[in-house]
């Protein structure tokens, strides 16, 4: 009696999974007059913003010794730095600090080199670039331009809205061009991307001093390319 229950229950189960097996699966609807399209905006605007490394390096037999001259290198610096700085227009940070071992071809210590930097930046390229000329304890290490936190957030937030408005124009343009009247917003993405373009400061070695002392470094800022681009589907309504 309990084989012929089982044997029973075995088919009922069969015959419900082949019934499940036969339903036609439910099929999602094709959304229908659905457009995909995108719309950039650009701007190009002066770098507003100046990074200028000034470094110096020493070698030595001793690791103390090497750190006491970066050191007095550094602190002499960073005390004419601080002379002259102003928050936003001149601000000033200590950079790496760096002491390694020299070996010889049998791996012993022969003595040690090191380096120290010391940064410079702000949005008053004059005053840095005097300041800059003015240590002769550190040489110039590198120059960067680029945008200010402010001026990028700025920028951005305006070409992101012109760039919005285009993909709207376009979705309306669209609609129109098929014979709808209008669309409806499907789903959008929204993509910012930057591009910098600093030429090279005139006149001015890299890793090398101002042959004149206290003449300011000649710099010349670029430009950089804000573009935000829109993208996303709509459904022509």
């Amino acid at each position: 009696m309990k084989s012929y229950v089982r044997m029973l229950a075995g088919s009922c189960l069969g015959l419900v999974t082949c019934w499940a097996l036969a339903q036609p699966m439910a099929t999602v609807p094709v959304p229908q007059d659905v457009v995909q399209l995108s719309a950039s905006a650009t701007v190009e605007v002066p770098q507003d913003w100046l990074s200028l490394t000034l470094s110096t390096s020493r070698e030595g037999p001793d690791a103390e010794t090497v750190q006491t001259q970066l050191k007095q290198a550094l602190d002499t610096a960073l005390a004419q730095a601080r002379s002259r700085a102003q928050a936003g227009q001149l601000d000033v940070r200590t950079g790496n600090f760096q002491l390694s071992p020299r070996y010889s071809r049998e791996g012993r210590i022969t003595g040690w080199r090191g380096s120290a930097a010391l940064v410079l930046e702000g949005r008053d390229f004059g005053r840095i670039a005097a300041l800059a000329g003015s240590i002769q304890t550190m040489t110039i290490g590198g120059v960067q331009f680029s945008l200010s936190r402010e001026e990028h957030h700025r920028v951005e937030a305006a070409v992101q809205a012109s760039a919005i408005e285009r993909f709207k124009a376009k979705a309306g343009d669209i609609a129109k061009g098929f014979g709808f009247a209008g669309y409806g917003l499907r789903e959008v993405s929204v993509h910012a991307n930057d591009q910098e373009y600093a030429p090279r400061p005139r006149m001015m070695a890299m890793q090398a001093k101002v042959a004149e002392a206290d003449a300011p470094v000649p710099l010349e800022a670029g430009k950089s390319t804000v573009t935000v681009t829109v993208s996303g589907s709509v459904q022509l309504r």
